[in-house]
């Protein structure tokens, strides 16, 4: 049954099952409401990277932080275009755009990302966008260039937002979505874990995310990658087990979502990533780079799934219940 009244003890409960009983119960609703075999195979390029205004404290494109990023301006259509053919040909699906911006402004620059988006979703991907807060008619540009998703992650929970970031509100991160959402985009919202944050934090977002009106279409979980030059550089890297028991809570609380196992990937070994399946992962972002840490390569996840025997979903799969279809 999909609930979209969870409460918090009920999700604290979850969380704190037994962890190979809390895989079994997740991998029980995942066979329930998914197809096991099949992973979604998304790629993911930083088409205008660094000099963002924003203090996000575990971001290396912000300004403020020193961290060798080498900025970039927004990259030409064609060149894009080139990636996202590419991606397709090993097996991508979907292809996403980020753009570290604070806001969308309604200039030339967001008129380029417009044909982008169109250029995409005529070779035949779904097309997501990840350009920082977004108006409602902006929202509507998007989803009439053919933008199916949009991502805008919540990365922690309300209480805890503050420590990570001032120049922005968690209300928001929220109004942006609900700009989404009107639009009839599609939602692809998670988080990070390993900012610092207590277990009642990841709690409290999962609680915002399985409370909204419609479940985000994707749920990324990522874990932290410290970047030397921000201010999260020195916190310990992430458990493994934690980002299992994320996943695992994600797909209970969630189960149509496709739960991406986003960064943190890279530093997993085979059987790891296995476990992540398992418990309900089944969504990764796949090509060398992700924005601008390291990410597997097409060749090693191509590998992988021969191994466990999975295979990519197909673009546009559940686009009969979407309320965009192009």
């Amino acid at each position: 049954m999909i609930r979209h009244d969870w409460t918090l003890e009920e999700i604290k409960e979850i969380y704190n099952t037994p962890l190979l009983e809390l895989m079994y119960r997740a991998a029980t609703v995942h066979r329930e409401y998914q197809d096991t075999a099949e992973v979604q195979v998304c790629t993911l390029l930083s088409i205008k990277t660094g000099g963002c205004s924003e203090d996000c404290a575990y971001c290396p494109q912000a300004a403020r932080y020193n961290t060798g990023i080498d900025v970039q301006a927004l990259m030409q259509k064609d060149k894009v275009l080139e990636y996202a053919r590419k991606a397709k040909e090993a097996g991508s699906t979907r292809f996403c755009m980020g753009a570290a911006w604070r806001e969308v402004r309604d200039n030339r620059d967001f008129d380029r990302v417009i044909e982008m988006v169109k250029g995409v979703n005529e070779i035949g991907m779904e097309v997501c966008c990840t350009l920082g807060m977004l108006t409602e008619s902006q929202a509507q540009k998007l989803a009439d260039a053919g933008l199916y998703s949009y991502n805008h992650n919540l990365d922690t929970s309300e209480e805890h937002y503050s420590e990570i970031i001032t120049t922005r509100t968690y209300d928001d991160r929220l109004n942006t979505l609900d700009n989404v959402r009107k639009a009839g985009v599609t939602v692809c919202c998670g988080g990070i874990i390993g900012l610092g944050e207590s277990h009642e934090d990841r709690i409290n977002m999962l609680l915002t995310l399985s409370t909204m009106p419609s479940h985000p279409d994707s749920v990324p979980i990522n874990a932290l990658t410290r970047v030397k030059g921000t201010p999260l550089e020195h916190l310990p890297k992430v458990e493994f087990w934690d980002m299992v028991r994320m996943i695992a809570t994600t797909r209970i609380l969630m189960p149509q979502a496709m739960v991406r196992l986003s960064a943190g990937r890279a530093e997993m070994s085979l059987s790891e990533q296995a476990m992540c399946f398992m418990a309900g992962a089944n969504s990764i972002f796949t090509g060398e780079k992700l924005l601008t840490t390291k990410n597997p390569s097409f060749e090693e996840d191509h590998m992988m799934f021969e191994l466990l025997g999975l295979k990519p979903r197909e673009a546009f799969k559940d686009e009969h219940v979407h309320l965009h279809a192009h």
